[in-house]
């Protein structure tokens, strides 16, 4: 079993590889897609003018801009990401934007100033961390007594369709990736409330508090359902499960989802459901 520190390390090398750039080429569909859930988080933290905030995993910088509009120009923001690629299409959408600064380091170990920050606040980022309990207790040392954290983050995968259907259809014909450990880190890692409670109580954090929040996810963009397998077979669970696959297995997968993707197309829209946690904390 992975060490959290191999663990760690290998998120980093994941959110500085080939699968950072289909993230890039991708960011305006992806933003779409996790737009409802994030402004529901976003809506649970509500940030007030003037406030500091940290944008945890902030990636191409959707979530921090959203903090900034809400912080306003007396507030500020403090995006915040491992992935370099990312973080800078992050930078290049708030160069006008002087309260937002963004800082290519890890969350997780960054010395942040003590007691600096009203608000922490995460979507889908949270989930990464190679050893989360020790990440959210060095990230308790920077938010003030009074700040709270909140972030967003998928419940179990069954409840989620929109990466379970194209999932089970590409492991029709491809084996399925081994599954990740318990304590793994990944999309899902975060699903059990049980041990997000856990992790977050050892960190020196109150007992949290879980909203459910179901949502339709556009898979196509608008843009039929080629789309929506050309957009499943590069990120995600099914991804996953092609990657370095024969090419004759890989089309037969590809056949297969489509299959399975194409009664959900309405009007060029292929929306499937998904479920997610609203999760906020506050200091002990």
């Amino acid at each position: 079993m992975p060490s959290p520190q191999e663990n760690h390390a290998a998120q980093r090398a994941f959110w500085n590889s080939d699968a950072a750039l289909r993230w890039l080429r991708r960011q305006e569909e992806t933003d779409a897609m996790l737009a409802p859930a994030e402004s529901a988080a976003i809506a649970r933290a509500a940030p007030q003018p003037g406030e500091h905030a940290l944008d945890i995993g902030c990636g191409c910088g959707a979530s921090t801009l959203a903090l900034a509009a809400r912080v306003g120009a007396r507030g500020r923001v403090v995006g915040v990401d491992i992935s370099e690629p990312m973080l800078e299409r992050a930078r290049a959408r708030s160069i006008n934007l002087p309260q937002v600064e963004t800082l290519l380091a890890d969350a997780a170990t960054w010395d942040f100033p003590s007691e600096s920050f009203d608000l922490m606040f995460s979507r889908f980022g949270v989930m990464f961390f190679g050893d989360p309990a020790k990440a959210f207790a060095h990230l308790r040392g920077a938010l003030k007594p009074t700040g709270r954290i909140v972030f967003v983050c998928w419940r179990p995968f069954v409840e989620n369709p929109w990466m379970a259907v194209p999932y089970n259809a590409a492991t029709k014909h491809v084996p399925r990736p081994p599954r990740p450990g318990p304590e793994d880190p990944g999309p899902y890692s975060f699903a059990d409330a049980e041990r997000v409670t856990r992790i977050l109580s050892q960190a020196g954090f109150a007992a949290p508090s879980f909203e459910k929040f179901e949502f339709l996810l556009d898979i196509a963009g608008g843009r039929g359902v080629d789309a929506a397998v050309e957009s499943a077979a590069n990120i995600g669970a099914a991804a996953g499960a092609l990657k370095d696959q024969p090419d004759a297995l890989r089309q037969n997968a590809l056949a297969e989802m489509r299959a399975a993707l194409a009664p959900h197309e309405k009007d060029g829209r292929v929306e499937l459901a998904g479920a997610v946690w609203i999760v906020e904390a506050r200091r002990a």
